[in-house]
Parts: structure tokens; C-alpha cells; sequence
């Protein structure tokens, strides 16, 4: 028998802009740090208006983190400093491992009029900040989708349910990243290793996600677990629920975070800026 953890915070995303102009809700960020260890940033980039999201995500750097981006709608062009370049289109995933750099830009376009995905970051821990970049690219069909009895379906994008491993492996922070519907009314429950972070974000309808307080959580509400119990437990509301689940194994070291370079010390961001000033950021492979 299950043990719910209970929810220790819960928040609305908030509107905020970033990149060239991209209005955008972020979930939580730089001031939630360490609440969410080992995860740094989760953005919500669901928009009706392309004048939202077209200016997009100009020629960046990133070291020292991995960033996640799912898209549910349209799609994001990518291109970067190892001549890769291609799209995540729906329902596809791209997990990034900055490692010691990359620079590289993002740019979200709509299909049928519509586009809308997340991008969540994991940090790195100390002995792999400077690893080698690498990305892991899932397209749609490879991503598996669980079906449980009660109305309840799971796409399975990292980590195992009901004996389904997802794609995305050799992760660092040895995380698990699911997208889960339930119908009306409908119930589960999911376990989460001892000692693990967990949380949920809400995209879709409502449900109870403790029932100690029984208040329905809504579309774009943020909900950090505390540390006891071993499970996630949710009630789907009247009308169904879908939310982003994902744990992970704390590292519980200091974080300097400089925009979007993430290291350990104030030194070392200054030697990531630095640089970059002096185009040596981008490593040669080991």
C-alpha cells in the first residue's frame, strides 16, 4: 500500500517574456531554487497568437544544464554550434546536454494556426558540467504511451510504468518525465523512489493531487511534493485532468546561475562569460 506524499507548494505560472520578445508562463525558475532540485526551470510556451512566440529564441549559449523541450503543438527549429539542425514538431521530444557549451537558437512556428509546448531544465551535476554536448531526439511515434484500467493513459517519456520504459535514457539526475490523462473522476496513484523531488504541472482540467487539503489544482498550476511518502496520488475532477509529472535524484550542490549558463561557483560562471567574450567557449569532444 501507497504512502501519498503531500504537496509542500503550489503556484500559478507566471507570464513572463524571454528570448527575442517570447511571452511565455514559467512554472517556477531562479527563485525557487533549491525547492525543485535537481531541476532548475520549467517555461510554458502554450500561445494562441503568433506574435506571442515568433521572435523566438535567437543564437544562444547554455553550459552546465540539460533542457527538455516537449511540444504538444507546432513545432521549434533548432540549429547550433555542432552544425546540427532540424525541428521538434508534436507530440516529439529534445533532450539537450549542454555539458561543457553549445550556442544554438530556437524558434517556435505554428502548424494550422497553432503551437504550444514546455521546456524544462535539469541541472548537471559538478563531475559532468563539462561533458560533451549531446542531444537525444524522439519523434512522437517513439515515445510510448501506457494505457491503465480507469481511464487513465501515460506517455512515457523517461523513466518505467507498468514495466514501459521510456526512450529517453542515461540521464544524469536519473529522472522521470511522464505526461498523464485521466478521465472523469478517475484515479492513480505513482510511485517515486525515497529521496527523489516530485512534482506536477497541471495542463488540462482539474484534479485533487492531495487529498489532505481536497483542493482541485487547475490548468497551469505548479505543485512541488514533499520528501515523505512513495507516491504521487491524483483524483481527476468532473471534467477529467492532464499533467506533467517528474521526479528526479537531488545533487544538493551550491548553484551559480548566470542566464543560461548554470555552474557551481561564481568563477566558473565568470570563466563561461569570459569565454565566450574570447571565442573559446565551445570545446573541442574529448
Amino acid at each position: 500500500m501507497h504512502r501519498a506524499r503531500i504537496i509542500l507548494k503550489r503556484s500559478l505560472s507566471r507570464e513572463t517574456m524571454e528570448g527575442a520578445g517570447v511571452r511565455l508562463h514559467r512554472a517556477f525558475g531562479y527563485q525557487d531554487i533549491p525547492a525543485f532540485d535537481p531541476f532548475l526551470m520549467l517555461d510554458d510556451f502554450r500561445a494562441d497568437r503568433p506574435a506571442d512566440y515568433l521572435a523566438g529564441f535567437p543564437w544562444h549559449p547554455h553550459r552546465g544544464i540539460e533542457t527538455v523541450t516537449y511540444m504538444l503543438e507546432g513545432t521549434v527549429e533548432h540549429g547550433d554550434s555542432m552544425g546540427h539542425a532540424g525541428s521538434v514538431d508534436a507530440g516529439c521530444v529534445q533532450w539537450m546536454t549542454a555539458g561543457s557549451g553549445i550556442i544554438h537558437q530556437e524558434m517556435p512556428r505554428p502548424v494550422n494556426g497553432r503551437m504550444g509546448g514546455f521546456q524544462l531544465w535539469v541541472n548537471l551535476p559538478r563531475k559532468h558540467k563539462m561533458m560533451d554536448p549531446r542531444y537525444q531526439e524522439i519523434k512522437a511515434g517513439e515515445i510510448p504511451t501506457v494505457t491503465l484500467p480507469g481511464g487513465v493513459s501515460v506517455k512515457v517519456i523517461c523513466g518505467t510504468i507498468a514495466g514501459v520504459a521510456g526512450p529517453v535514457r542515461d540521464i544524469m539526475a536519473e529522472p522521470e518525465y511522464l505526461d498523464i490523462s485521466l478521465g472523469p473522476d478517475a484515479q492513480f496513484s505513482h510511485p517515486v523512489k525515497p529521496g527523489y523531488r516530485a512534482a506536477v504541472y497541471v495542463i488540462g482540467g482539474t484534479g485533487i493531487f492531495d487529498e489532505r487539503h481536497n483542493e482541485e489544482l487547475e490548468n497551469r498550476t505548479m505543485a512541488l511534493f514533499g520528501d515523505e511518502g512513495d507516491a504521487v496520488s491524483v483524483r481527476a475532477g468532473r471534467n477529467g485532468v492532464r499533467f506533467l509529472l517528474f521526479s528526479g535524484k537531488p545533487l544538493r550542490e551550491p548553484v551559480a546561475w548566470g542566464g543560461p549558463i548554470v555552474m557551481n561557483t561564481q568563477e566558473e560562471l565568470q570563466q563561461a562569460f569570459a569565454e565566450l567574450e574570447n571565442d573559446t567557449f565551445i570545446k573541442k569532444a574529448s
